[in-house]
């Protein structure tokens, strides 16, 4: 403990120390003598060697205007994403900065980063009484002290005002925020049924597009009709404008859900075993057996690492590959952060006891939509235990139809921080739990497109194609040695003569 306090000490005087060497180089800067012409002022003399360079080597040069970005929207399985995906892929060694990026992890980021952003504000507010009495003991005149405390003054109330800025700027640039270059944020699946989402989406998407970002999107509706709830007009109406004015509008016409297309022309690889029966649960377990048998046997717990310094134990993997039961993940206080952590961290995920949807499991539902969203971003291989087929999972029983709640994916630490009651308020909408009023702001058309996009996904991921691609597109291969010079390896194996 001494050890610690001794280190916490020493952080915040060097911190300190920084800031004073910053203030004391501000104030030289701001007493060393200009190159002034003799009878004008500072802006005047400015001005006029500004003429003499531009008679001299020609005008500044400017920045050329981004060229406008593409806002897909359409039907489920119409090829929004695919074609935003093979737009992103030819990318590669193009742009310098760019990101692909789901709603749900958008959402997550944006609070992440946020909370750093509010974190680190509060932190430079603990600071702030040693350097106001620092700067009264500096040996200058009263002048001197108090234009030093005025711009310490405006740089915190600066970034106070410019969080969503902030953020923004560091968006796409991430570690390598300090460098210049053309930015491209491809965004899949935008949705604006949260007051946040609103607010946050217009805070970053305004200022990347503004500062000459490129931005590829896809949704299920067009721009203008995201928001059908009237939530916070003026601020969703800026949104749309900007995004009129920057992207090109096109809608994918089609009706046909090409995942279906792409399965009813396939030989289907089950992976997905119902009804409850005997047979069923046998070929389930029969199938766990294979694949951990062949990614090594040996079958442990473990705990992986999730956003906001959270955690989840994960009872059964193997080497890339997990198993849950439904209730473990659908059932409790987890959301997208977990979702995303699972299905980057295993290729291959085992899901038991998946029931009917139901109006009395209607969190649950959503939460489970929200899993196969993001198993399927990832390119994981689902192998499911349901108690009925994929085509009557989302049809509801005597207990009712259900709600679309799937956008309300927030339920980690951060969500009951500062900065997330204040977004809210501005929205007039209650930090406690859902957003007031939420039934209401939910429409049947939201409802049914996100369950039709499950089932759709579920019936894709089924297909020799999908699973084909399991191997090269997962993150948890490509973060192992090439795949291909591996397979290439095992062929000249085989061909060799013994």
């Amino acid at each position: 403990m001494e050890e610690a306090e001794h280190k916490q000490q020493s952080d915040v005087w060097m911190r300190l120390k920084k800031k004073r060497t910053k203030l004391v180089e501000n104030w030289n800067a701001w007493r060393k003598p200009q190159d002034v012409e003799p009878g004008v002022g500072k802006w005047v003399s400015y001005l006029n060697r500004e003429k003499k360079l531009d008679s001299l080597v020609g005008p500044r040069p400017v920045p050329p205007v981004a060229p406008r970005g593409l806002y897909l929207y359409g039907n489920v399985g119409s090829g929004k994403t695919m074609l935003m995906d093979m737009f992103y892929g030819a990318t590669e060694g193009v742009v310098k900065h760019r990101r692909r990026l789901h709603f749900h992890e958008a959402m997550l980021e944006i609070h992440e980063r946020m909370h750093k952003v509010w974190k680190k504000q509060m932190e430079e507010k603990t600071l702030q009484s040693s350097i106001s009495s620092w700067i009264i003991n500096l040996p200058f005149d009263a002048k001197v002290k108090e234009w030093l405390a005025a711009e310490e003054q405006y740089k915190r109330e600066v970034e106070m005002q410019n969080i969503l800025p902030t953020v923004a700027d560091k968006f796409l640039l991430g570690h390598q925020e300090h460098k210049q270059g053309a930015t491209l944020l491809c965004f899949d699946e935008i949705q604006t049924v949260d007051v946040f989402a609103i607010v946050a989406l217009s805070g970053i998407l305004s200022r990347l597009l503004s500062t000459g970002s490129v931005l590829v999107a896809t949704s299920n509706r067009a721009p203008q009709d995201l928001n059908q709830d009237g939530m916070q007009k003026e601020i969703f109406q800026k949104l749309v404008e900007k995004m009129g004015e920057h992207c090109q509008i096109v809608p994918i016409g089609s009706d046909i859900d090409y995942r279906r297309l792409i399965a009813e022309k396939s030989v289907i690889q089950v992976h997905y075993f119902y009804p409850f029966d005997s047979k069923a649960l046998l070929e389930f377990e029969k199938m766990w057996s294979e694949i951990t048998s062949q990614y090594g046997g040996v079958v442990t717990s473990e705990t992986i690492r999730v956003m906001f310094g959270r955690t989840l134990d994960v009872p059964e993997s193997c080497n890339g590959v997990a198993r849950f039961s439904y209730e473990y993940l659908c059932g409790r206080a987890v959301g997208a952060a977990d979702y995303i952590s699972v299905a980057n961290k295993y290729h291959t995920v085992f899901i038991s006891g998946i029931p009917v949807m139901s109006m009395r499991i209607r969190d649950k539902a959503r939460r489970f939509i929200t899993l196969v969203d993001e198993l399927y971003n990832h390119h994981c291989r689902l192998v499911c235990s349901a108690a009925c087929s994929i085509e009557d999972l989302f049809q509801g029983t005597e207990e009712g139809t259900l709600f679309d709640l799937e956008s309300f994916q927030f339920e980690t630490e951060i969500e009951g921080s500062k900065l997330r009651r204040d977004v809210l308020a501005e929205g007039s909408v209650g930090s406690g739990g859902s957003p007031t009023g939420i039934i209401s702001i939910l429409s049947a058309q939201e409802e049914m497109f996100a369950f039709r996009r499950a089932v759709s996904r579920l019936i894709e991921m089924q297909t020799p194609f999908y699973l084909e691609g399991v191997r090269y597109l997962h993150p948890y291969f490509q973060r192992q040695p090439s795949n291909r010079e591996n397979d290439l390896a095992r062929t000249l194996q085989h061909q060799t003569p013994s």
